[in-house]
């Protein structure tokens, strides 16, 4: 057990107006979540293995939008007994099942998001556009690894657009930032834009829209995700291909109406 550990297990004070905020807007951001101490002691693991697990070997400049936009490497916790510490934290689990509003959370999948010095913009999306199901009890926590000002990239909301339907038909693309960008104006969604301290995160809902700015900087914007599920969860019908692929990927052997309980979803609180 290193010293950090602790930490990862003791709970977090989360105030009753993070809570009405989250369930009002979508999304909530919390300050002091980790300590400088236990970032820095897995932030090396987690960046080690995205170097380590990383496909992507086109230059930045030939990539399409969803290339530039970051470096995507999916459950580094089956690789890592580092970052399975990480990723089955209680102390982030147990935030999640209070935003959901549930009793117990499984984990969907981690995912590590590194946007590229010269990174380009995340496009307007919804990230349950890819999951297929039942409920929109998932959430997703968004734990940078380092400082992140505004000339990083950090992530941006569209306060309130969970509740908004149009548009969660658009995959990661030219075309979603466009048609969205628009969309949630006219709608008047406030956009939320702010720079994260070091131990700050946020958690977001899996239908409301959120993008990110080009990375500016000298240095990658080091960020970790896990997405979190209601332990309950059951799989709806898929409703486009990448709902098929991540229907076979995350959930092997599943089907539609059963509930996710794969070797792959333990419950993390």
């Amino acid at each position: 057990m290193t010293l950090t550990r602790p930490e990862l297990e003791t709970d977090y004070a989360l105030s009753r107006s993070a809570v009405r905020h989250f369930a009002e807007h979508g999304f909530v951001k919390l300050k002091n979540v980790l300590s400088p101490e236990t970032i820095a002691e897995y932030e090396p693991e987690i960046t080690g293995k995205v170097l380590e697990l990383n496909t992507q070997d086109q230059p930045l400049e030939e990539r399409d939008t969803y290339g530039k936009a970051f470096l995507q490497v999916t459950n580094l916790w089956q690789d890592s007994e580092r970052v399975l510490e990480f990723v089955s934290s209680p102390r982030l689990a147990r935030i999640a099942t209070q935003l959901l509003g549930v009793q117990s959370v499984r984990l969907y999948h981690d995912q590590a998001l590194y946007k590229e010095s010269g990174g380009g913009v995340t496009p307007w999306h919804a990230d349950q556009y890819y999951w297929p199901f039942a409920t929109d009890r998932c959430v997703t926590v968004w734990i940078p690894l380092q400082e992140t000002p505004m000339e990083m990239g950090p992530l941006s909301f569209a306060a309130g657009s969970h509740t908004f339907e149009h548009g969660r038909d658009l995959p990661i693309s030219d075309e979603s930032e466009r048609v969205l960008r628009e969309a949630l104006a006219e709608q008047n969604f406030p956009e939320v834009s702010e720079p994260y301290e070091l131990g700050e995160v946020s958690y977001h809902l899996g239908w409301t829209f959120h993008h990110a700015p080009p990375n500016t900087t000298e240095i990658p914007r080091r960020v970790m995700t896990i997405i979190y599920i209601d332990a309950d969860m059951r799989i709806a019908a898929p409703t486009n291909e990448n709902q098929e692929i991540d229907l076979a990927h995350w959930m092997p052997g599943a089907q539609p109406g059963d509930p996710v309980t794969s070797p792959l979803n333990p419950v993390l609180y």
